[in-house]
């Protein structure tokens, strides 16, 4: 079946609409813009490009629906929750098949996220029927205290292109779980999956308006004014941390509620009594999931400096070993960047880090097209100013640099105003109880190089965010409390 075929599969009659009030319809301008397959330039299709009279009639029907998704018995929330993981589920290839045409990554790790995204949907399902309050007399014992959670009301969730249904699941589930509506705005160059995942929420029975989809080339236009309407009550953001800032700042002005997930720079620190092929095999998971576009990725290699030498040989080998090529080829380990401005800018940062005198040993080259790759890169000798440390890589390059104690391996793994993961590999008990609470990060991986979980909390901390999705936390940024003193 072709790219085409799978999109007509998943989509239906909808033909990459705009999803708003229950209805599949075209943008209000009548625009379309083409979402291209970052392995071959190619287009795939024509989304619709909707405009701020989208956004605004998203919203408002979001609002319309809002009292009435509120009253929904959570037990019957998460029946539909439950039937959206199934049909995902159902449709495993399918959506794999969309991720990787639009996005890039492996077939094999595109199966890998509809599992993972679909995870949220069920996780979120449990969670609804357990959203409590607690209740009891205050001390003063003149009034009996009732405590509620209820919805915050309706969101504006924009969601990034690396992970097309996996960080749409994780902002929509616990939305729908709490009560709260949604407007979506997925990422310009990956819309197609998040239309597919609203086209699953149709099937299933989701009411009007509790789940709006715009697809559109100019986000701020878009959706943008959507923050100064005093109906919307909730903004959760994945993205860079300069988007991220300007859009916390248009949020104050109506004191919006914001989760914010942006930016990172994850150290991954070797110490010398490691077990060497388990840290070389997590390193390998830390920097290329994803083909590296991860904001939990690997960004800067500490390794101790008995045993630098050891690992940088075994670690390039690896990475050298890894098969770049379309993703959808089997035996592909590491499919194209999301586009050419980004494969250039990779480039720019490994060409910026050799002439500061780092070491290329492995990759470096830019290989002729078509399509957007970058082969598995590592340096050795990297300076702490460079560049390839202290920006987000966003690709598979890994800067290799050398740590003496804990207290220098510490000052470098927090020399960074990110806060999102870090990576510890240790067979010392002592030292991870000792080391890791000396690091600035929302989550740690001691001897794992993958830490994402719907089970768990995933955010960061500094300029790496607010907030926490998945876990128990992740349905608490959907609710607020009310308090009701009722007197004796």
């Amino acid at each position: 079946m072709s790219v085409a075929q799978y999109i007509d599969d998943l989509l239906g009659g909808a033909k990459a609409d705009l999803f708003v009030d229950g209805t599949w319809r075209g943008a209000s301008s009548g625009r379309r813009f083409v979402v291209a397959d970052p392995a071959t330039g190619e287009p795939l299709t024509q989304v619709a490009d909707g405009d701020a009279r989208d956004g605004s009639a998203a919203l408002t029907a979001a609002d319309r629906a809002q009292e009435s998704w509120a009253e929904v018995a959570p037990r019957d929330r998460a029946i539909l929750l439950v039937a959206a993981f199934d049909l995902v589920h159902e449709n495993t290839d399918g959506f794999a098949r969309l991720i990787t045409a639009e996005m890039g990554k492996s077939l094999t790790e595109a199966r890998g996220e509809v599992a993972y995204g679909a995870e949220f949907l069920r996780w979120f399902a449990e969670e609804a029927v357990r959203i409590d309050g607690r209740t009891g007399t205050l001390p003063s014992g003149r009034l009996h205290m009732l405590v509620n959670r209820r919805p915050v009301g309706p969101c504006l969730l924009i969601t990034p292109w690396n992970f097309p249904l996996a960080m749409a699941t994780r902002k929509i589930a616990p939305a729908l779980a709490a009560g709260c509506t949604a407007v979506v705005k997925p990422a310009e160059l990956t819309p197609l999956t998040t239309l597919a995942l609203a086209k699953v929420f149709e099937e299933v029975g989701l009411p009007p308006g509790v789940l709006n989809v715009v697809t559109t080339a100019d986000p701020a236009t878009a959706t943008g004014h959507l923050l100064a309407d005093p109906r919307l009550r909730k903004l959760s953001f994945t993205g860079s941390t300069p988007v991220g800032k300007r859009l916390l700042a248009s949020a104050a002005d109506g004191v919006l509620r914001c989760s914010m997930e942006l930016g990172g720079s994850a150290p991954f620190v070797v110490f010398d009594d490691a077990d060497l092929d388990a840290a070389v095999e997590g390193a390998i998971a830390a920097k290329t999931r994803n083909i590296g576009e991860a904001c939990t990725a690997a960004n800067r290699f500490l390794v101790q400096t008995s045993i630098r030498e050891k690992f940088v040989e075994r670690f390039a080998a690896s990475m050298d070993a890894l098969v770049v090529g379309p993703g959808t080829d089997a035996g592909t380990d590491l499919g194209p960047l999301i586009d050419e401005r980004s494969r250039r800018r990779v480039h720019g940062l490994v060409a910026d880090a050799v002439a500061d005198g780092a070491r290329l040993v492995v990759g470096g080259e830019l290989p002729d097209g078509p399509g957007h790759f970058y082969p598995p890169t590592v340096l050795d000798g990297v300076g702490p100013d460079s560049r390839v440390v202290t920006e987000e890589i966003f690709g598979p390059v890994a800067p290799v640099q050398s740590f003496v104690d804990e207290d220098d391996a510490a000052r470098l793994a927090n020399f960074t105003p990110y806060g999102l993961a870090a990576y510890v590999y240790t067979r010392d008990l002592d030292r991870t109880l000792r080391f890791v609470p000396r690091l600035q990060f929302g989550m740690v991986g001691v001897n794992a190089g993958v830490v994402s979980d719907p089970a768990a909390p995933f955010g960061g901390v500094k300029e790496s965010g607010l907030g926490r999705e998945g876990g128990r936390e992740g349905i608490d940024e959907y609710l607020e409390h009310q308090y009701v003193g009722i007197a004796r």
